[in-house]
């Protein structure tokens, strides 16, 4: 099982950015999000509990420079790649976008498959590097570090690999419930030989690292025949 990462596309052209969003739901492994303005792209950005793994950028936006905009992400600090889309293709035009904070820049016309080939290298970049930096409840959690920190408190929390793993398929699953059993098979592999029960030590030893009251979870829900992230307890968890 997979799932779906959701990922921003900012572009002004109705016609190319409902055919991008139709390709990567084809693809299988995005949800698209539009925006036709870096207006409306900062807003859906600025929504609490908002989440997009990549943004593809077009540089000409009815209300600016899509290179402006990347520039004031990267320094409002959002670290998700950011893939620029444009028909200038000149050695200029790219040195600007990725002196702006883009991670690649495509020429129109492009190839389908190869922007999502683009895609999936810069999340694969993304989510191996210190950059990776993943909100749940009120922990900042940060994969390649192996730690939780939560801020409010001043404290950091060590994480084991599978830990690590755990949280991480959660995270990409949103809010949905992850089976146990795809869950077992994602994090020790589907030739493992290991049962549940493992599993579910290590989520019985999460809890105690990350719940308040570890018998009464509510950021690391059993849901479903499996397991969920329930990032509505923000506040709760932190209180």
């Amino acid at each position: 099982m997979s799932t779906s990462r959701p990922i921003l596309i900012i572009e002004d052209d109705a016609a190319l950015r409902t055919t991008l969003a139709e390709q990567l739901a084809l693809d299988g492994s995005f949800a698209a999000d539009q925006a036709e303005s870096a207006a409306e792209a900062e807003a859906k950005l600025a929504i609490d509990g908002a989440r997009f793994d990549a943004i593809l950028l077009d540089v000409g936006l009815p209300d600016g420079d899509g290179r402006d905009l990347c520039a004031k992400l990267r320094r409002d600090g959002l670290r998700m790649p950011v893939i620029m889309l444009t028909g200038a293709d000149a050695e200029a035009d790219v040195v600007r976008g990725l002196d702006a904070g883009a991670n690649d820049y495509i020429a129109k016309p492009f190839r389908a498959g190869e922007l999502l080939a683009r895609v999936r290298a810069q999340l694969r970049v993304l989510d191996n590097s210190e950059d990776a930096v993943f909100t749940i409840g009120p922990y900042l959690f940060r994969p390649a570090a192996k730690l939780l920190l939560e801020p409010a408190r001043n404290r950091k929390i060590r994480l084991t690999e599978k830990e690590c793993l755990i949280l991480k398929y959660l995270y990409r699953a949103g809010s949905k419930p992850v089976a146990r059993q795809v869950l077992l098979n994602e994090v020790w592999g589907y030739s493992s030989a290991v049962s549940t029960h493992t599993l579910e030590t290590h989520i019985y030893r999460l809890r105690q690292k990350i719940e308040p009251d570890p018998t009464n979870a509510r950021l690391l829900l059993t849901e479903g025949g499996g397991y969920r992230l329930n990032p509505a307890e923000k506040q709760a968890v932190a209180a």
